[in-house]
């Protein structure tokens, strides 16, 4: 019996249909658990190089200095990407001899607010998966096990006599589905919300660096060029 009822036996001798839920749900399992791992890396690498790029900007460093190092590196972090964009926006307008203050913070911050909306793009790529694996797959996992407990009663209507030893391997079978449903589902629905969480601690920096970063560039507008001071 302990062989008959193992998860390999079971899934074995279950019905196509419960079959095909079933390596649908292993699929969107192993999909999900390397959408977790890639986000895990990506979200940590973001974060920590945000960190030392903050420290060597608030370290004193001559603004157009830093933006020719930043623009000279080809794996910047969400952070530097934003400052390039607002320093860029900022040295064209002044070539082109605008000399309004508002204006050349109006455009710095429509540049880095476009960056901005782009890099939190980046970051919740293949979120929105996640969240799907993680409120369906229950729902798959049921239709499974009502479909196997269906098939399972057929076939039982053709005994004259029904025990539980009969009853017990066709149950068992459908409510793979629901367990294997959970199985994708659980660990889908924690990681999207750890890195929901993750992306709005990220998001809350880039916008504050933003607004520092902008009256940094408010107070150097009426010099000549983007000093160091802070």
């Amino acid at each position: 019996m302990n062989q008959d009822l193992s998860i390999v036996s079971l899934i074995a001798h279950a019905s196509l249909t419960v079959q095909l839920v079933i390596a649908a749900l292993l699929l969107m399992s192993l999909a999900s658990w390397s959408v977790i791992f890639n986000k895990f890396f990506a979200l940590s690498k973001v974060q920590s190089r945000n960190e030392a790029f903050e420290q060597e900007f608030w370290s004193g460093k001559n603004l157009n200095e830093l933006y020719a190092s930043v623009s000279n590196r080809s794996d910047a972090a969400p952070l530097e990407r934003i400052f390039a964009s607002g320093m860029r926006e900022f040295l064209k307008l002044r070539e082109r001899r605008v000399t309004e203050s508002s204006s050349l913070l109006d455009g710095a911050r429509r540049a880095m607010r476009a960056s901005f909306q782009r890099e939190l793009d980046a970051m919740e790529s293949h979120l929105s998966f996640l969240a799907s694996v993680g409120s369906i797959s229950p729902y798959v996992g049921l239709f499974g096990t009502i479909w196997g407990i269906m098939h399972a009663f057929v076939g039982l209507s053709n005994l004259q006599q029904v025990t539980l030893a009969t009853v017990a391997p066709g149950i068992a079978e459908a409510l793979v589905a629901t367990a294997i449903g959970l199985f994708a589902a659980i660990p889908a629905v924690l990681a999207y919300n750890r890195f929901a969480r993750q992306i709005d601690r990220s998001a809350i920096t880039l916008e504050t660096f933003i607004e520092e970063f902008s009256n940094i560039l408010q107070r150097n507008a009426g010099q000549p060029a983007p000093a160091a001071a802070r």
